[in-house]
């Protein structure tokens, strides 16, 4: 915490709030992450060190400040938040180009650790390609999948198909049946009811989706097509898909449990670190403290100067202290976080088998749907022959022909 009144977060931005409401400014907050590769050891100066260049580069040098370390699945990261309104002229201060700015800091900051370049930072148009937003995370978790599961599936539908028939084949092999959106033109429903916007799953422009699926007028509703859904989705199919679910989550829950006691003794030893540090601090301030004598003999070592260089002494190590505690605590982080990536190695192993698991049912239901609907167009063209026989066997009686309208006359 740096430049706020408030000893605490909640309170520090509640402070900023209300600076900023003597200002027009709506955003007076400035949010930044800084996520190193998380198989990488990054110190808390490290961390530190990049807000300084960050606040810099962004021009908010003095700003108040918070920074929150944060840990998970084995990942150290770190938020930096700063307040922007400038309380000398109560204004908010402009953050022009803030992104093309802290890529560059970002690459610089790779390259200063020796760090593998993420694709994004070697070339702009290398970009995740499975990159997605939160209103994408969220629908994708309504329907139990992993949303870059989800892009992956589109996108190689996409990629590997060249006509609307073969990308409706290759969707369909993962229970998606291509519709009529809305709004949004061409869309895919699963078998759980769920909407997806193709372009936005592609990747790829809706001109383009539309040049090569054709019109979406000629497709079925969202509405007709989770209707042929639920008629085609047989129940057992249904039962199978939800004890999936169960026994997968039963499968996560002994890792999950696992987590969260490793989570608590990890808080546990630093709870213990932080007050073995502050009684031993307590400790050394009182020791430097009784350097400096009092009465008459302090008054003496103030005018030869002994008791500004016992002063001086006692500062440097105040400050040797502090970055040897900050020490300690950065190799019991560097321990813990072994054992937790550890523990995150079994839960992403799990979580790869799960993906696969759902994937092979979500293709034998895209079958199913796929046969039952041949076997509802097979059905569909027998009618029509058996109609063509009929009429053939029993033609109908001839109609007689209009009234001449010159006879009438």
């Amino acid at each position: 915490m740096r430049g706020f009144v408030s000893d605490d977060l909640h309170g520090a931005f509640n402070e900023a709030h209300a600076i900023a409401k003597g200002t027009k400014c709506q955003q007076f907050l400035f949010s930044l992450s800084l996520n190193p590769p998380p198989w990488e050891q990054v110190s808390t100066d490290a961390f530190e060190r990049a807000a300084d260049a960050a606040e810099e580069r962004l021009g908010l040098e003095g700003q108040p400040r918070a920074i929150v370390f944060h840990e998970k699945e084995g990942r150290r990261h770190a938020h930096v938040v700063w307040s922007r309104i400038d309380t000398e002229n109560m204004r908010a201060i402009n953050l022009p180009h803030y992104k093309r700015k802290l890529t560059s800091l970002s690459k610089e900051i790779y390259l200063e650790h020796g760090w593998e370049l993420p694709e994004g930072l070697r070339d702009p148009n290398l970009r995740d390609p499975l990159n997605f937003n939160r209103d994408e995370w969220q629908q994708a978790l309504r329907a139990g999948r992993d949303p870059r599961e989800l892009k992956q599936v589109f996108q190689q539908a996409w990629n590997r198909s060249d006509s609307a028939k073969a990308f409706g084949a290759a969707l369909m092999e993962n229970g998606f049946i291509i519709a009529r959106g809305d709004r949004r033109g061409h869309v895919a429903v699963d078998y759980t009811g769920e909407v997806y916007a193709i372009a936005k799953y592609t990747g790829v422009r809706a001109k383009e989706v539309r040049g090569r699926l054709g019109d979406p007028a000629e497709l079925k509703s969202v509405k007709d097509t989770k209707t042929a859904l639920r008629d085609r989705l047989t129940p057992r199919l249904k039962e199978f898909s939800d004890r999936m679910r169960q026994k997968q989550a039963e499968e996560r829950r002994p890792l999950k449990v696992e987590a969260r006691a490793l989570a608590k003794a990890h808080a546990d030893e630093r709870a213990r670190l932080k007050a073995g540090q502050e009684q031993r601090w307590q400790e050394e301030t009182a020791a430097r403290q009784a350097r400096l004598r009092p009465g008459l003999k302090g008054l003496l070592d103030l005018v030869t100067g002994k008791a500004h260089a016992v002063r001086a002494a006692n500062a440097r190590e105040a400050w040797e202290a502090l970055k040897r505690d900050q020490a300690q605590k950065d190799q019991l982080i560097t321990d813990q976080m072994k054992e937790r990536r550890a523990l995150q190695v079994r839960m992403d192993e799990l979580r790869k088998a799960q993906i696969m698991e759902r994937a092979k049912l979500d293709r034998t239901i895209g079958q199913v749907l796929d046969m039952k609907g041949r076997a509802a167009l097979t059905q569909a063209e027998k009618n029509r022959e058996r109609l063509k026989d009929y009429q053939a066997n029993n033609p109908s009686p001839r109609q007689p022909k209009p009234p001449d309208r010159d006879h009438e006359r």
